[in-house]
């Protein structure tokens, strides 16, 4: 049986994992939301569609006849509350206002949120009850973002997915603590509880599973991986793929804001707005960063395949391959 799926945001770290997915699935066509390069789709046999979710014409053109859509496509930081809300609030609705007119039919759409978006939770913990309490910008233009669905649930099937912190080839974030663990330094947050790691290759996988199945329309999902991360055990796994030693530097959680300013005003003297900055360092203090998977196990059978060592071994022999690791 043939399918067509529409992904926004395939040229990024996930998007790009999925479109390979659906395609290894067997969609017999796979279209791509693509700003200007194709990056990681290049040579990947999707077709692309060339713009952005603001022109109205060509999104009603790109979801026409897609069994299932797939939106990955936002801004994970911004220096302004407007930029975030344009670029996931906005763009959000535009997309789902297009399907609506266009698409009604559609099998599912999948709305990609974050872990971000609840915030503040017991013990650092959340699950699909726990109450949204963002911490940073980010966190609130997808809390926003899902606050908006509100108003098509009625009209089209919709998930939501809140992925954790995801890694694997092509991820730039949690590389940089990579790159610190190859230099043979190893930041570890005094006093930090772990967190829920997902590797992109299960991530996808359970996108594909939560939009594929009949019992998810209307729900919301935490994929990720339920067993829990100390960064002493990310630290231990790391330095075994990478094959060397690493001094532990403990970081006082009183100097995260001053170090996370600092970084932050060192990249605006070149215009740019680091991955390290305010908002994450609040994030890093305040917020949650573990979150249970039980529901999707439940609803559609979701579990996590990518053994921790097994998962940071490939993703550091990628790097070496690509030459961000010496």
């Amino acid at each position: 049986m043939s399918k067509i799926g529409f992904v926004t945001g395939g040229t990024g770290f996930v998007g790009s994992h999925l479109a390979e997915a659906l395609l290894a699935r067997g969609y017999t066509e796979v279209r791509c939301l693509v700003r200007t390069r194709r990056k990681w789709l290049k040579g990947v046999p999707v077709i692309a569609v060339r713009g952005t979710l603001a022109d109205r014409t060509l999104i009603e053109d790109a979801v026409r006849g897609a069994d299932y859509i797939y939106h990955l496509g936002g801004l994970t930081r911004a220096p302004t509350e407007a930029a975030l809300h344009e670029g996931n609030v906005q763009a959000t609705t535009d997309l789902l206002d297009a399907v609506k007119a266009v698409n009604p039919g559609v099998q599912k759409v999948l709305v990609t949120s974050s872990l971000a978006a609840v915030g503040a939770a017991p013990d650092g913990f959340a699950d699909e009850s726990t109450p949204l309490k963002p911490i940073s910008r980010y966190g609130q233009s997808k809390a926003d973002m899902e606050a908006a669905l509100m108003d098509y649930y009625a009209h089209l099937p919709l998930v939501v997915v809140r992925p954790p912190s995801v890694y694997g080839p092509r991820d730039r974030d949690i590389y940089t603590f990579f790159k610190a663990v190859q230099q043979r330094f190893c930041p570890i947050l005094r006093g930090d509880s772990g967190l829920t790691l997902v590797h992109a290759n299960d991530l996808v996988r359970g996108m594909i599973e939560a939009a594929e199945s009949e019992a998810t329309a209307g729900e919301t999902y935490f994929i990720g991986n339920d067993e829990p991360i100390t960064w002493q055990k990310l630290k231990q796994a790391t330095t075994a793929a990478l094959g060397r030693r690493a001094m532990t530097v403990p970081v006082p959680r009183s100097l995260v804001l001053p170090m996370a300013a600092a970084v932050e005003g060192a990249g605006a003297l070149f215009g740019r707005y680091p991955p390290f900055n305010r908002e994450k360092g609040r994030e890093l203090l305040y917020a949650a960063k573990r979150c249970s998977s039980t529901k999707a196990a439940h609803d559609f059978g979701y579990q996590p395949r990518t053994d921790l060592r097994e998962g940071l071994q490939s993703t550091i022999d990628w790097y070496r391959q690509e030459g961000w690791l010496g």
